[in-house]
């Protein structure tokens, strides 16, 4: 829509060039027909390099916005782009556009429903029950199991292997709070992609970006009720076990190792060949190669110590009574 109109249906001030907004995305990778917001002070550098059309801004920052770029002026600019957000949200589907391509090698069972334009390739298997939406894509030799539900946009490699009831691509868990306390939903807008041989648990869920990409690379293996969240990135050969938790935009390298129970805090990164052991709690980037476990996370023969050193302590005492 134009950036006037939406301004007026935000009710913000609007300052600079009108022009059409066809999405939202981040100040570093927003295009010239896209809506960016600044929310914070340490994005400023970021700011003044942004190829974004528009962005939503407090007044006192407007000044840094580089030329050409017009700005909707408001108080909460997060706040803002939770409302916005809305405007653009994706479909959940569609009954106009182009019919879906299967290829004539697939096998689709009673019961399934493919949404508009999704492709479905060579050898693909989709169970009972299972849902494709809009312009999804299924690699060749994929196999989706009965009741997963595979959202509009996912992209799905060849030989990927979604199991029962696992949901690919449903919206992250996000929401702006306004000054009384209401959480305003942040539609995500972005998509998921799993590279070949990926293989995602029944139960388990991977949620879409808010913009850009959540990717699952090449290889991975998700067990049954792992729940990974917008924007996160698991490198290649990753074994992540049944109830996991990836908070959003975590990065975990190459073959990387997650315990059964194990959890991550956002914004951080994993490094190659790490391991966390069961019920490990990671608040803070980590180093590859080492294995971590307990909470707070050490090292994982850091722990151990500490527990028989905890015992002793507590058997010593039931001794002294």
């Amino acid at each position: 829509m134009k950036l006037s109109t939406l301004a007026s249906l935000l009710s913000l001030e609007f300052l600079g060039k009108d022009k059409e907004i066809s999405r939202l995305n981040t100040l570093a990778n927003a295009l010239e027909d896209e809506l960016s917001y600044l929310d914070h002070s340490r994005y400023l550098d970021v700011l003044k390099s942004t190829k974004a059309g528009a962005v939503l801004i407090s007044k006192e920052h407007t000044n840094a916005l580089p030329g050409g770029c017009s700005a909707l002026v408001t108080p909460t600019p997060h706040l803002s782009m939770a409302y916005a957000s809305a405007y653009f949200a994706t479909p959940l589907a569609s009954t106009t556009g182009e019919p879906a391509r299967v290829d004539p090698c697939a096998q689709i069972f009673p019961h399934v429903y493919i949404g508009k334009g999704a492709v479905i390739e060579a050898d693909v298997t989709i169970m009972a029950g299972a849902y494709i939406g809009d312009n999804a894509y299924i690699g060749e030799g994929s196999i989706i199991h009965p009741n997963a539900v595979i959202y509009s946009g996912s992209q799905l490699g060849k030989r990927c292997h979604i199991l029962a009831n696992a949901v690919i691509g449903a919206d992250g868990f996000g929401y702006a709070h306004t000054a009384q306390g209401e959480h305003i939903k942040i539609y995500h807008t972005g998509t998921v992609v799993l590279e070949d041989d990926v293989e995602i648990g029944a139960c388990t869920t991977v949620d879409r970006a808010v913009f850009g990409t959540t990717r699952i690379k090449r290889g991975t293996k998700i067990d049954n009720l792992v729940q990974i969240a917008h924007n996160c990135e698991l490198g290649e050969g990753c074994i992540i076990v049944s109830q996991t938790g990836i908070s959003g935009s975590t990065t975990l390298g190459r073959n990387v190792i997650m315990g059964g129970q194990s959890a991550t805090s956002g914004h951080l990164k994993i490094g190659d060949f790490a391991t966390i052991a069961a019920r490990g709690g990671v608040t803070k980037s980590l180093e590859g190669g080492k294995t971590y476990g307990g909470f707070p996370l050490v090292l994982q023969k850091d722990w151990l110590k500490l527990q028989a050193k905890i015992s002793k302590f507590f058997n010593t005492n039931k001794e002294n009574k």
